[in-house]
Order: C-alpha cells, then sequence, then structure tokens
C-alpha cells in the first residue's frame, strides 16, 4: 500500500475518533441533543424496522390470545359434555336420600360396579357383600321403584338379578289392588327400551294405560308397595284364559349409579316410602 494511502487512513481514522468523542461529550453534557436525534432516526431510518418489530409482536401476542381461546373453549365443551349425566346423577342421588329417609325398614347403600358385559343391565356388581350383612335375595330398589333382587354374595359385592334378567319374577298388582299378575321381561321392545309383562291377569279384568303397577308381597320375597312400572297397554299375545299387558319399567338398570338393599324387609307395606315424588302416571299407548 502506498505510503500517502496510509497516512490519509489514519488522518481518516483519527479524524473519525475526534468527532466520535466530541459527539459523546456534547451528549453527555445536553442529552436532549441525543433523544432528538434518535427520534428523527426511528421516523426515519429505522421506522421500517421497527414496523416489523411491533408486527411480529402483535402476530405473538394474537397466536397467544387465539392458543388461550381455544383451550378454554375446549375445556367449556368438554365440561358441557359431561353436564347432562352429571345433572342426571345429582338428581338421581337426591331421590336415593330422599327415599331411605322415608324407608321405615333396615337397608344398606351400595354403588353400582359396572362392567363392559354383554349381561350389563340384565345383572349387576354391587359394592356391598356379606360384611355389609346383604344376603341373597334381598330386594333392591332406587329413586324410582324396583330395580331387582341380590342373586348372589361374597364378601365385599353381590351380584344383583335386574328385572331385565329373563329369569326375574314378581308378584304385583296394578293399583288399586283389584288387578293381580305376574311380572316377567317381555321379548317386544319399545324401540332400544326394554319393557316388562304382567301376566296371568284375568280375562275379566282390564287395567287402563298409566296404571301404577306395583309389587304385592306375595311370595316373601319383594315387600308390597314396590312400584315396578306403568302400564302401557295389552300386549299382541292372546292366550284366550289370561290378559297380558306391557309395562315400562320405572326404573333403568343400565342407568342405576347407586341402589339401596332392602335387608329383611318382611311384610311392611312401603309404597308411602315411594309415594313423594310420585310416579307420573304415563299418558302414552301403544302404537
Amino acid at each position: 500500500m502506498p505510503p500517502g494511502t496510509v497516512r490519509s487512513l489514519t488522518r481518516r481514522d483519527t479524524v473519525l475518533f475526534s468527532l466520535c468523542v466530541g459527539l459523546s461529550v456534547v451528549l453527555l453534557f445536553i442529552p436532549e441533543i441525543g433523544t432528538s436525534v434518535a427520534a428523527v432516526a426511528r421516523s426515519t431510518v429505522l421506522r421500517p424496522v421497527l414496523w416489523l418489530q411491533a408486527w411480529a409482536e402483535a402476530s405473538r401476542t394474537s397466536r397467544a390470545r387465539f392458543e388461550r381461546l381455544r383451550a378454554e373453549r375446549d375445556s367449556a365443551a368438554y365440561a358441557a359434555q359431561f353436564l347432562p349425566s352429571l345433572r342426571a346423577e345429582n338428581l338421581r342421588l337426591r331421590g336415593l336420600l330422599g327415599l331411605a329417609r322415608r324407608l321405615p325398614v333396615p337397608y344398606v347403600a351400595a354403588e353400582v360396579l359396572h362392567q363392559s358385559l354383554p349381561t350389563d343391565g340384565r345383572t349387576l356388581l354391587v359394592s356391598a357383600g356379606s360384611d355389609r350383612g346383604a344376603q341373597p335375595f334381598d330386594p333392591v330398589v332406587g329413586p324410582e321403584g324396583l330395580v331387582g333382587v341380590v342373586r348372589a354374595v361374597e364378601k365385599g359385592t353381590s351380584l344383583v338379578m335386574t328385572w331385565a334378567h329373563p329369569e326375574f319374577r314378581a308378584s304385583a298388582y296394578a293399583e288399586p289392588g283389584t288387578v293381580f299378575g305376574v311380572v316377567a321381561p317381555a321379548l317386544r321392545m319399545a324401540g332400544a327400551e326394554y319393557l316388562l309383562q304382567l301376566r296371568g291377569v284375568a280375562v275379566r279384568d282390564t287395567i287402563a294405560p298409566g296404571t301404577l303397577v306395583v309389587t304385592s308381597g306375595l311370595g316373601g320375597v319383594y315387600p308390597p308397595g314396590i312400584p315396578i312400572g306403568t302400564v302401557l297397554g295389552p300386549a299382541a299375545e292372546d292366550t284366550g284364559w289370561e290378559r297380558i299387558y306391557l309395562v315400562r319399567p320405572a326404573s333403568s338398570p343400565e342407568l342405576a349409579t347407586h341402589v339401596l338393599i332392602l335387608r329383611t324387609p318382611g311384610s311392611r307395606d312401603l309404597a308411602p316410602a315411594f309415594a313423594p315424588p310420585a310416579l307420573e302416571p304415563a299418558a302414552d299407548s301403544l302404537p
């Protein structure tokens, strides 16, 4: 490199250094000038850079807000899915507590342990066994009425045969108690709904749709007065010596979460215990 060029560069660096030192001293004693210069730079040269920075910050904030709103919406939708079932379970538990206060016989409260079996609904496994006094042939009830009967007992659990089981039978009568018969599961279904049949009704007797059917107490298993269901109408079968009526069950074993096992209920009439709230008569009839 020529000597003149080196001297010119050295002179230029010295001048730039002196200028920077001078500007630093001026800005140190007069900071308003630096603020004005920075404002001018931001409004001119740095304006595109500052715009990009603001746009990136806004995008990041919007994305975070969107993620938060989506999480809140998903949480609300998840909670809304379970709201009807929680409300139904709450109403059922309230009804069960009210029934427990009105029952004049000893009982054992049990939780229904549902299992993924084809027979779920026909038999239920409940969390009360011989350690709590449950015995075979103890009636099992819910707030709506009869659920079934204890079939087998172990130390901590019991197997309940519900009214949907093919072997279920219960002596019953249609209120006010002038027409008797035997309740058994029906082969016919109303859509996806299981029905019962009131068999053995004398040909001379008729039952109006909507009539409540309760246990009669005959047979020594079920005490009188437990609601079983409401009459829908006569069945299609006609044997010539008896009338058969279809009955809509009062309780739904597949929806049961908690039940009461009646211990040695004897022959005491339980109709007053199920009266409040009374079952509403079904006004619908068979098509």
